[in-house]
């Protein structure tokens, strides 16, 4: 089998396509994430705190030296903070979505799956199907006469073999 046919294969499968559509709304859920948490809920969260920005808040380790050229080196926790939020946030939205799938398995699961007709069930909604279908009368046939005669039976089928 050639490679480009077992790609193509691969790619047509459902769950790939899936996947695709899931990484695509996924990345533009983390864009929406991000703006919620860096434009909306901080905010508020450093006006409570007199003003500080998360985003801003950093160490500086060796500050900056224009003179020297020589750049600012700090770790930017603040960053860290607005990221460790966003993903509370995303694990979340997760978490209800899953539960809810969870929720409408549980309830599929719960109906009962109507059964199966048995071979002998089966059998006997043909003979009573063909019973009906002989006792139409056609469109110019006369009625029936009045005695009651037994209907003929059906000729009797086997019942098919059970695979083992």
């Amino acid at each position: 089998m050639s490679v480009f046919k077992e790609f193509r294969e691969f790619i047509a499968r459902g769950n790939v396509i899936d996947l695709a559509v899931g990484i695509i709304i996924g990345g533009a859920f983390g864009a929406i994430v991000k703006s919620l948490v860096d434009q909306v809920i901080m905010p508020p969260i450093g006006l409570l705190l007199n003003g500080v920005d998360f985003a801003h808040l950093e160490i500086v380790l060796q500050p900056a030296d224009a003179a020297n050229k020589i750049e600012k080196v700090a770790i930017g926790y603040g960053g860290f903070i607005n990221a460790c939020i966003q993903f509370v946030i995303v694990a979340a939205a997760v978490f209800l979505l899953v539960k809810a799938v969870n929720t409408l398995r549980r309830q599929q699961a719960a109906e009962p799956e109507p059964e199966a007709p048995t071979p002998s069930e089966a059998l006997l909604t043909e003979i009573r199907d063909l019973l009906k279908h002989q006792a139409k009368p056609g469109p110019a046939a006369a009625p029936a006469p009045a005695k009651a005669a037994a209907p003929k039976a059906a000729p009797a089928r086997k019942a098919p073999a059970k695979k083992a």
